[in-house]
């Protein structure tokens, strides 16, 4: 049905449905965000990560909080997955979250707000506190049509925002997001070791590992510092982190590392080679027509930086899993394995390792199915699916 609706529709009549469809929402909500501040990260890497590094701020300063996130949904204590498969889900799923958030006593909602749910008007009607920037690198083309296409709708969310605009001003394309006006701008960055945001200096020790880690939690400050935290308690909560589910998600420690990472893009992919350094990479990408130019580019990535390359089934959607393997393998070259079946992917990965080696197994993360053809859905995880090859792999003499 959505595909009739997209083929048939105009583009015009389209977006204005989209429009209709937000305005309806708030409506029938009752514009939940005027009783509560939320801020909206975007950008293309680190959304996730932001999110919840700006949640745990908040709630050490004593906020109740929620979050929407491309992994989950939280209000208050109340966690639960986000199975939609969709960063900023539509049919007001959005401003009925916020309705409960507001409910449930929360002060504030922090949520992931991606370019295509920009495209089709789902931060309308939602009055923002702040928006914050992390980065911006070529992504979501086909859909958008290009890279400037794609870069003027992560700015139609800071166009909405009038009241705070947190930017990474070390990015290139910050310099575009910085000229949109705003009540306060605050530029976040690294400054030799430091880092600075909003006027204050500091240095970072963290438990997470990687530069872009260290760029994450410097717009969780800035978020904090914005709405009148200290910096003694945002510093003090961003070296206590520990993690996010399927972000660089150590799974086996001994006797090698296993890592499971949500990356799918070639910027998102490179830095977290570089930070783990992995011997055996496992890794794939998204079907349904998703940013085919890239598929080569991992390929090439993990060729650079891996000894061990196994090229696997990802979300074919509608696509032939064989063929998307195929593109990537173009990339990776002759040393690269194909293994459809990702779960005999990752027994072969584990089958390869050495004491002392790391595994990185990329593009699902914590996510809980593969999706298939015609809207179908397997249920996975691939930190279970390793935990478990792993147990067999104890059993076996190596």
């Amino acid at each position: 049905m959505k595909n009739l609706i997209k083929k048939f529709i105009p583009l015009f009549l389209l977006s204005w449905y989209h429009f209709l469809l937000s305005f309806l929402g708030a409506i029938l909500y009752r514009f939940p965000s005027r009783k509560i501040k939320v801020i909206g990260v975007t950008g293309t890497n680190g959304k996730t990560t932001a999110v919840h590094l700006i949640i745990a701020i908040l709630e050490k300063a004593g906020f109740k909080t929620a979050s929407l996130s491309s992994i989950q949904f939280k209000i208050g204590e109340k966690v639960w997955p986000n199975t939609f498969r969709m960063t900023m889900p539509g049919r007001f799923v959005i401003k009925k979250f916020l309705r409960k958030a507001v409910d449930a006593g929360c002060q504030y909602a922090v949520l992931e707000v991606a370019s295509e749910g920009i495209k089709q008007h789902r931060h309308r009607f939602i009055n923002f506190e702040a928006a914050v920037f992390t980065n911006l690198t070529p992504e979501h083309i086909e859909s958008h049509g290009s890279f400037e296409n794609y870069k003027k709708a992560k700015g139609e969310f800071f166009k909405a925002v009038k009241n705070i605009h947190i930017i990474n001003a070390d990015d290139e394309n910050a310099d575009y997001f910085i000229g949109f006006p705003a009540k306060k701008i605050i530029k976040y960055q690294k400054k030799g070791d430091l880092f600075s945001a909003d006027g204050e200096v500091f240095s970072l020790n963290l438990k997470l590992p990687g530069e872009f880690n260290l760029y994450n939690a410097t717009a969780a400050i800035a978020a904090g510092l914005s709405q009148g935290i200290s910096l003694d308690i945002c510093k003090k909560t961003m070296e206590e982190f520990e993690g996010v589910p399927g972000r660089m998600e150590l799974v086996i420690k001994e006797p090698f590392k296993v890592y499971v990472d949500y990356a799918f893009t070639p910027n998102a992919l490179e830095k977290v080679y570089q930070t783990l350094r992995p011997k055996i990479c496992v890794l794939g990408a998204a079907g349904g027509g998703r940013d085919k130019w890239k598929r080569p580019v991992l390929g090439q990535i993990a060729a650079k930086y891996c000894r061990e390359i196994i090229i696997t089934n990802e979300d074919p959607y509608d696509e032939n899993p064989e063929d998307i393997i195929e593109q990537v393998a173009k990339g990776a070259g002759n040393r690269a394995e194909r293994i459809t079946d990702r779960r005999e992917a990752i027994k072969k990965a584990l089958e390869l390792t050495n004491p002392g080696d790391t595994v990185v197994i990329t593009g699902k993360g914590c996510e809980q199915s593969i999706c298939l053809a015609k809207g179908k859905k397997m249920s996975w995880d691939d930190r279970k699916v390793v935990r478990e090859e792993f147990q067999k792999l104890g059993k076996v003499d190596r």
